[in-house]
């Protein structure tokens, strides 16, 4: 194998000046810090202290917001940079590659991802109407309507509803409890939510798990646990079935990067790259692991660097811009799809509340907060839909008023619906002599 690395740059050319080091310089301006991608060791042999000035900063601003001195400058909006780390096999064909995907800049590269205006509006109401679910279960939690805790995504709207809008209608998917958009996108009714939220009969769970931990199979979806990633496996277990049945499915699964430090995720992009199955790993990440920033969680530039130890695609996407989280998305679902094997598919986000109710998240700049409000996925894509598919006032209003009124509704009957019966416990739990009366087991 030999390896090599293409950087194409949108930003001006920030190679030093002759006889000026450029040792200083974030890999992310073209070096790759000792990962397969670099030609050169000395970057390596810089690491250490690089990452000792930078542990100083929260991770955003290390990957994202260092000047060349070392000192902090104001957060950029994502650049328009493709980086390329590509392993070439001893024939010199492809096998994979690591990209920093730029966002969508016309109505026409809309049209050639299959998606015409009406698409665009429905999209946009999906993400206004997973903000509004959550803002409505705090509000109930508040109320103490919600037992246990209670977690948001806030902030992974265009994340979750992009990616579940890419996904074909017999594809199967494991979101997390941050991704609510997904459960949205496919189908799940706002009251059944607001019911599960409530321990009510008629949620997802009928009354017996988890407030987020929901999924309604119909839909193609299968619940969370929240010993994260362990649903990768299962995402990979899917896959495989459609494998061996020959079914032109594809899973998806989802995991954020606190996760990826787990060997379920290890063991999941294993086999899967080995097997080359019709699976694509999502990576939601919103920079903290509860309180753990990124930069002491992993020592790669981004997550999806590690794709090519996996013998597969990565792509970097930013998590704010649904429109580029779609088109990214559908690439990787639709090249597993035909024999192409899996993608690790990582969204930048950034949480914008706690790790749940119970936590403020102080230990998060306030200054972070602030610029990652400014690329807050509903007013970006608001302001997207009006310059470019000429969305009018009236439209969005309409848009709001519709989303208002169904939630209204929505909470009223979830609120009718009853407690689960203690008699119907074990419903479900245990497998039946029927259910067990299949050929294998004969």
């Amino acid at each position: 194998m030999q390896a090599s690395q293409v950087v194409a740059n949108a930003d001006e050319n920030r190679a030093p000046q002759e006889g000026q080091s450029d040792r200083t310089a974030p890999p992310h301006w073209g070096h790759s810090r000792g990962s397969s991608c670099s030609n050169s060791s000395k970057y390596r042999k810089v690491w250490p202290q690089e990452r000792q000035n930078a542990a100083q900063w929260p991770s955003v601003f290390r990957r994202s917001s260092i000047s060349h001195s070392g000192g902090r400058r104001a957060l950029t909006p994502f650049r328009l940079v493709v980086r390329v780390c590509s392993s070439v096999s001893h024939d010199g064909g492809l096998l994979m590659a690591v990209r920093e995907a730029g966002p969508v800049a016309s109505l026409s590269e809309v049209k050639e991802a299959g998606l015409d205006r009406e698409d665009l509006l429905q999209i946009y109401r999906n993400m206004v109407l997973t903000r509004g679910i959550e803002e409505r279960g705090h509000i109930l939690y508040r109320q103490g309507k919600i037992p246990g805790s209670f977690y948001t995504g806030r902030g992974n709207e265009a994340s979750a509803v992009g990616v579940a809008t890419a996904m074909g209608t017999d594809d199967v998917g494991t979101p997390l409890h941050r991704d609510m958009g997904v459960h949205v996108t496919r189908g799940v009714e706002p009251w059944r939510v607001l019911a599960q939220y409530m321990g009510r009969r008629d949620g997802p769970t009928k009354g017996r798990d988890g407030n987020v931990h929901m999924a309604d199979a119909r839909l193609g979806l299968i619940a969370m646990v929240s010993h994260l990633p362990a649903m990768l496996p299962v995402a990979v277990g899917c896959a495989l079935a459609f494998r061996i049945k020959e079914e032109p499915r594809v899973a998806v699964g989802w995991f954020g990067e606190g996760a990826s430090a787990r060997g379920d995720t290890h063991e999941a992009m294993t086999f899967a790259g080995t097997r080359r199955l019709p699976v694509v790993f999502v990576c939601d990440n919103n920079q903290w692991a509860y309180s753990t920033p990124t930069h002491l969680e992993y020592a790669t530039e981004h997550v999806a660097d590690r794709a090519i130890a996996y013998g597969f695609d990565g792509v970097v996407v930013d998590g704010t811009d649904v429109l580029a989280v779609y088109r990214e998305a559908k690439r990787a679902i639709e090249k597993a799809r035909a024999g192409g094997g899996p993608t690790l598919l990582e969204c930048q986000t950034l949480r914008m509340e706690g790790h749940a109710v119970h936590d403020d998240a102080f230990y998060v700049p306030k200054e972070l907060f602030e610029e990652w409000a400014k690329r807050d996925p509903l007013e970006r894509f608001r302001v997207w839909l009006q310059e470019h598919a000429n969305m009018t006032t009236e439209e969005d209003e309409e848009i709001g008023a519709g989303v208002k009124k169904l939630l209204s509704d929505a909470l009223k009957r979830a609120e009718e619906s009853p407690l689960p019966d203690p008699s119907e416990l074990l419903d479900g739990v245990y497998a039946t002599p029927e259910d067990l009366d299949t050929p294998h087991h004969k």
